[in-house]
């Protein structure tokens, strides 16, 4: 089985040690040392990850991550590097990362002026579309307008509350970093009435 997440790990790994550990991201409020930090305790610290998701344990999130934030950059994205027991089964990668590595790579790759997109495999992408519909749907849930999602090379789904149309259309990876919230940094096509469309462009989408 092709693990596009594993390769994408590593590729991750290779471009946050290149970054440095105080580099900016896409991710309000962290460098890069915080990413990695975020990324360690999602996988090897099951105690503090819960966090992630539940606002009543965050403050213990936010004080292991930080602790690893302040440790060795280098072992830090060592850790990155090296999947955690319950991930290393091809299958388990894929199921849990395989979106997690792309945005996040993504996070450092175009915080930087002058970065251009990554053209990926093709099946890489076919990969990505089918787990792009989910992230969208929960993503645009509220949103105010019927949305027309056209991936390339992949069956079109709507989003949103309905309303005012807009089509919105790329690439399955440019369109999941567009619904995850980095509309801005997305290469995506919107159309349908200006105003909504801009509303959809800067809207904190999943919120």
């Amino acid at each position: 089985m092709t693990s596009f997440a594993r390769a994408e790990r590593l590729a991750l790994a290779e471009t946050l040690l290149a970054a440095g550990a105080d580099a900016p991201t896409l991710c309000d409020g962290w460098v890069t040392r915080d990413l990695a930090a975020h990324l360690v305790l999602r996988e090897h610290r099951p105690d503090a990850a819960a966090g992630i998701l539940l606002k009543p344990v965050a403050g213990h999130t936010k004080k292991v991550q930080d602790r690893l934030a302040a440790g060795d950059y280098g072992q830090l994205v060592g850790k990155v590097r090296r999947p955690a027991l319950w991930v290393r089964p091809a299958f388990a990668e894929e199921a849990v990362n395989i979106t997690e590595f792309l945005i996040h790579h993504e996070d450092v790759r175009r915080a930087v002026p002058g970065w251009t997109p990554r053209t990926l495999d093709a099946a890489y992408e076919q990969a990505v579309a089918k787990r792009l519909k989910g992230a969208a749907k929960l993503s645009a849930r509220r949103f105010p307008a019927a949305i027309t999602v056209r991936p390339a090379d992949a069956e079109p789904f709507a989003v949103g509350t309905g309303g005012e149309t807009l089509t919105v259309q790329g690439k399955p990876s440019e369109l999941l970093l567009f619904f995850t919230g980095r509309q801005a940094h997305a290469d995506v096509t919107v159309t349908g009435p200006d105003a909504t469309a801009e509303r959809l462009r800067t809207a904190r989408l999943g919120l």
